[in-house]
């Protein structure tokens, strides 16, 4: 039986890739991300599909999914996973800050969803996968701007649950608690081994939606989250 198209975005390293890994021997995988070089050797390695493109510019993402269809002949799911990270008081970040975190993580979250569907509308059927955290389910002091946007997805997520049920395309918000990935890196923020005591592995989260995946069309999971449990 020929494999069905996941795109994943935000695929070439973190969470993304071993979503992409861990789903590539039972789907059609298709990574995107902006660094051509980073994302080509991560298809490379997984044996998968990539395209280049920034989330955020509506102009790749309609580039992106229709080379995805043309290429693949259809697209059966997208995982919205490319995020940024920012911490600090909201009057201490800078406001290219804020405003490229929001839209990195919301609307390039919304900007993919929204080419896609018209492509799973016309099969009626599909999956829309977005991992956001558990910073959209709870707030906290310190990070209010990605708070905000991880928020933002929340309501998108739980919106779409109702809006595409009748097209028999399923919606699922992954919340995860901490994970061992080079976000905080990538943002300037120091993480000791005492800091990661609490986390969960990117495997874990591919798990996660694998399991989503494998579950028949016609059941729902809404909202899946995941925390570390203490030994």
């Amino acid at each position: 039986m020929e494999k069905k198209v996941i795109l994943i975005s935000g695929g070439s390293s973190g969470v993304g890739r071993a979503i992409a890994e861990r789903l590539r021997t039972d789907w059609s995988i298709v990574i995107f991300a902006p660094d051509e070089i980073k994302t080509k050797t991560a298809a490379e390695e997984l044996g998968c599909s990539y395209e280049v493109g920034d989330v955020t510019k509506d102009e790749d993402i309609q580039r992106i999914i229709q080379a995805v269809v043309t290429k693949h002949g259809g697209l059966y799911g997208v995982v919205n996973n490319a995020g940024i990270f920012a911490e600090g008081e909201l009057d201490q970040h800078d406001p290219a800050v804020v405003r490229r975190m929001t839209e990195v993580n919301a609307l390039g979250t919304m900007l993919l969803t929204r080419a896609a569907l018209p492509h799973m509308k016309e099969r009626k059927a599909g999956i829309i996968v977005n991992i956001i955290s558990q910073a959209g389910l709870y707030a906290r002091g310190n990070y209010p701007a990605y708070t905000a946007s991880k928020w933002a997805v929340t309501g998108f997520t739980k919106s779409l649950q109702q809006e595409l049920a009748p097209w028999n395309i399923r919606v699922t918000g992954i919340y995860p608690g901490l994970v061992r990935t080079n976000i905080f890196s990538a943002a300037g923020v120091p993480m000791t081994e005492e800091d990661w005591k609490a986390s969960i592995a990117p495997e874990d989260v591919a798990g996660a939606v694998a399991w989503l995946l494998a579950l028949p069309e016609h059941v729902l999971v809404p909202e899946l989250g995941l925390k570390h449990i203490a030994e």
